[in-house]
């Protein structure tokens, strides 16, 4: 039986579209914050694979280099800080914070595990008022593995005292869903605007459109 559920938090719980100002503001058009956030993510992939570790936000600050260089856009040193100063304060989605209270109402231990730092996640939690319902903010920083890799997800479970299999992964990347289904977890994807599972992989057992319709499901598989 399931007693935690680990949140994924950016994309997840908080809504990078924050960032969108910032970016038509340095690159003069719509579409590059989705842009620099898959190569984060692609960067990221290649420093888990290579096993050249590099922590999250100093792959962020290069992604956004390599962004503005194959853009040729010089990134004055404001609109660099705003781009990466605005991860810290990015808003929630409207749903979270009820959904997450029917969650740990119902008992469930919530945690959040996180590629960014532990001190990042906390500032970003802070801002956006959540800090207070997780009993631990969690940070693939502290295995010196990124996920997908197993290496976060059984240092969660360990970190919150449970077996792999007491906890349930729920973020809004295919990415992150097959690694957890991989070392062990269950898994609930929140298929946000745009966000699709990868039809090759494990798929988990609830979806939902938005975070309240994932809780729905986590909480009728306790009734």
């Amino acid at each position: 039986m399931v007693q935690v559920c680990l949140f994924d938090v950016n994309e997840t719980l908080l809504d990078l579209r924050a960032l969108d100002p910032h970016f038509e503001r340095a690159f003069g058009v719509s579409g590059v914050r989705q842009q620099w956030f898959a190569q984060f993510i692609q960067n990221a992939f290649i420093a888990t694979i290579t096993g050249h570790y590099q922590p999250f936000g100093a792959i962020g600050a290069a992604a956004l280099d390599m962004i503005a260089a194959r853009r040729g856009v010089p990134l004055s040193s404001a609109d660099r800080g705003a781009i990466l100063g605005g991860i810290r304060a990015l808003p929630p989605y409207p749903e979270v914070r009820a959904a997450l209270d029917r969650l740990r109402g119902a008992g469930i231990r919530l945690a959040t595990l996180t590629n960014s730092t532990a001190e990042v996640a906390a500032a970003q939690l802070a801002h956006a008022g959540l800090i207070d319902i997780f009993e631990k903010t969690l940070s693939a920083d502290e295995v010196q593995h990124l996920k997908p890799a197993s290496e976060p997800y059984h240092y969660a479970a360990k970190a919150m005292g449970v077996g792999i299999g007491e906890v349930r992964l729920i973020a809004a990347h295919a990415w992150d869903i097959a690694g957890a289904l991989s070392a062990g977890c269950r898994a609930a994807f929140v298929a946000r605007a745009g966000m699709v599972l990868d039809p090759l992989a494990q798929p988990p057992d609830i979806v939902g459109a938005d975070l309240a319709e994932v809780v729905d499901q986590i909480l009728a598989k306790l009734e």
